[in-house]
């Protein structure tokens, strides 16, 4: 791929060169939210995703605000996850472990980028943890309180974010940009992990369980606020 690109080159709008947006120049150099914002090495790796990486630089020279349409599998896979989920598995991943390759939401939903490969293995790692039936995490008589986790891999293809501008209602953005030729992925065991550590913390609110027992009711129960 640095055959056909390197960071410094300029990619310009329109046919007036010298009326042109020095696209890569804009995303080294802008201000705002750096994790939200695409490098030019992140760029670089986003089209090398695509079949036809030149034709892929070639749209998004003439269209830099407009979401894109990459496939799964060879540069990467996609984690799909509710939102809320996908929000609580960042804060594992970061807080707790070893943190997470490029982020996106879209409709709604999480896309979590990961390893190649992953789409093909989680599911199965899911199954075993018996993911949504009630059976993993104490959830035991709540089927379908935990959400169903979508992998896209081989084959499947994905909506991603701009390069630059900000993102109108309804369209993808990125959480966490793409910054390097080589983002580190999370795996199917990073995902796996993240998944059932918020499954374990999440809150009665979400998957209707309690980390208490239920109560006994032949229990004597005391007033401790008469006690003096």
């Amino acid at each position: 791929m640095s055959a056909w690109l390197n960071d410094e080159t300029t990619l310009r709008i329109g046919t007036a060169p010298h009326h042109g947006v020095d696209i890569f120049a804009l995303l080294r150099d802008s201000n705002g939210n750096r994790a939200a914002q695409v490098t030019a090495s992140g760029a670089a790796w986003l089209a090398g995703a695509s079949a036809h990486p030149r034709s892929t630089l070639s749209q998004w020279e003439a269209h830099p605000t407009s979401p894109g349409v990459l496939p799964c599998g060879s540069s990467f896979d996609i984690v799909n996850v509710p939102a809320l989920f996908g929000r609580r598995m960042l804060e594992q991943l970061w807080a707790e472990g070893p943190g997470s390759g490029p982020v996106a939401t879209h409709r709604g939903r999480m896309l979590l980028f990961a390893a190649p490969g992953t789409a093909q293995r989680l599911p199965s790692l899911l199954a075993w943890e018996e993911w949504g039936t009630g059976g993993a995490d104490g959830a035991r008589g709540h089927r379908g309180a935990l959400p169903p986790v979508l992998c896209h891999g081989t084959g499947d293809a994905v909506t991603v974010p701009p390069l630059t501008g900000g993102a109108s209602a309804g369209c993808p953005r990125w959480v966490v940009a793409p910054d390097t030729r080589g983002p580190w992925l999370p795996g199917p065991d990073v995902l796996l992990w993240a998944c059932v550590r918020v499954g374990r913390s999440a809150t009665p609110s979400t998957t209707g369980n309690s980390i208490f027992p239920p109560a006994d009711p032949g229990a004597n129960v005391y007033d401790v606020t008469r006690r003096r």
